[in-house]
């Protein structure tokens, strides 16, 4: 058990989703809405089904998570047409850059023992693994940003 990609995954989940709860609290913010943020970010004027869909989430609990965001100050929802777009506000913005730098931070803390060559090394045959599971319904949405980008390149 303890020398399994399952074991070693769920050591890595519970120690970022610790860390990253711990700095979107500040904002007021909880790890559940980490990838709307992010999505939002980087999709100005999505639609929520849009969101929905390419997270790949239950339509009631994406609109819950939504109104959450709105009801917070985060995000903006207006109608255009007959769709609704999503907007980050202000507050939406900062708590953004916070939520998307939080994946290099937390990789730059965790992957200090590592060299460059041997980090491109795990990220290669990570992304090996994980595009066997594209065409899973679990897969993972979206990635804020492949690995090696920095905040400017996106």
């Amino acid at each position: 058990m303890f020398n399994t990609l399952a074991y070693y995954s769920s050591v890595l989940y519970r120690d970022f989703t610790a860390y990253t709860s711990e700095k979107l609290e500040k904002l007021g913010l909880h790890f559940g809405l980490l990838f709307f943020l992010i999505y939002v970010g980087k999709h100005p004027g999505a639609t929520p089904s849009d969101l929905t869909q390419t997270l790949r989430l239950d339509w009631g609990h994406s609109q819950r998570c939504i109104t959450k965001l709105v009801d917070s100050g985060f995000l903006t929802k207006e109608k255009v047409g007959r769709r609704y777009q999503l907007h980050l506000t202000e507050k939406g913005q900062e708590a953004f850059e916070v939520s998307h730098q939080v994946f290099f931070d937390w990789d730059d803390q965790r992957l200090t023992a590592l060299s460059e060559e041997e980090r491109r090394t795990l990220f290669a045959l990570l992304q090996k693994v994980a595009r066997r599971q594209e065409s899973s319904p679990h897969s993972a949405a979206e990635c804020p940003r492949s690995a090696g980008q920095t905040p400017a390149q996106d």
